[in-house]
């Protein structure tokens, strides 16, 4: 018997992507500029452009958050379009994947490859000799060749609590999400709110990390390739808690509201996906930046 025609929804035209796409330029400008500038010591418009960036992109979720809720609490979506919606968090988090493969590519080739061989490793003794003479060959390298030094933030202390911090909150976020399956709307709530509460805990440990790694240890940008690799992992994956803490506020407030259903309800299960893959990305970021 053949299927009933399912009608599709296509949106009206949207002013977001491209409000989306103005944040990220400034967001990248800033960044750069910001960096740049607290490397050299001076001061100048990073800082400026890079809170302008943020502030256009929390504008841009929200407003196509809402967007997207209207839609979805005015019976306008279908079958179809939630396996579109599926697919697309699916391919998302996949692209995050990869992207986190390739930092991590990055650290290993530099700990795996190209330390051993500045040591002079694989029969390349003049190679140590000529480039680096005196270069031993450990990993985390706290001296550079122009004589920066440096310490190690080891596993001990924040990164030890902070990962505690982010194992507890993916056991909440699931028992949240069987709440939700079980039309426990209580058990959802507040442990929806604790999720979020540990998130922004961990983001304030992080901080309080960066200050400690540029004070006591002087662990900087501009410690080498380790000061480097460990900022640039440590930094995305706090972005990307930043980003998921946000997509679960908004859960929250759609729970008060009485948003989702026992059989309907793929937004909260888009963020649970999100938040339990940055969970996982940093397990392995603490495993081998921090551990070994």
């Amino acid at each position: 018997m053949q299927q009933p025609y399912e009608k599709y929804y296509v949106p009206a035209q949207s002013p977001w992507p491209i409000v989306g796409a103005v944040a990220l330029f400034l967001i990248a400008l800033g960044a750069g500029n910001f960096v740049v500038e607290a490397t050299q010591g001076k001061e100048g418009y990073g800082g400026y452009v890079l809170l302008a960036g943020i502030v256009t992109l929390l504008v841009m979720l929200f407003g196509w958050f809402k967007n997207q809720i209207d839609e979805s609490m005015s019976g306008l979506y279908s079958a179809q379009l939630g396996r579109s919606y599926r697919q697309g968090m699916s391919w998302f988090i996949f692209s995050e994947v990869m992207f986190f493969f390739a930092f991590f590519g990055a650290l290993f080739y530099a700990r795996m490859i190209s330390v051993p061989w500045l040591g002079g490793s694989m029969n390349n003794e003049m190679t140590n000799v000529v480039l680096w003479p005196g270069f031993e060959a450990i990993w985390p390298l706290v001296k550079t060749p122009d004589g920066t030094t440096t310490q190690q933030m080891g596993p001990a202390g924040l990164p030890t609590i902070n990962t505690i911090i982010l194992l507890v909150s993916s056991v909440t976020l699931h028992y949240a999400h069987v709440g939700l399956e079980k039309g426990k709307r209580k058990q959802l709530t507040w442990l929806l709110g604790v999720t979020i509460l540990l998130g922004c805990a961990f983001l304030v440990l992080q901080v309080e990390e960066y200050i400690h790694a540029y004070k006591e240890l002087d662990l900087t940008l501009q410690s080498g390739i380790y000061g480097n690799t460990f900022f640039m992992l440590t930094g995305f994956h706090g972005m990307h808690v930043t980003l998921g803490t946000i997509i679960l506020m908004v859960m929250f407030l759609r729970v008060l509201k009485g948003h989702f259903t026992p059989d309907d309800h793929f937004a909260f299960q888009a963020g649970s996906w999100y938040w339990h893959f940055v969970d996982v990305v940093w397990v392995m970021l603490f495993i081998f930046v921090y551990v070994l």
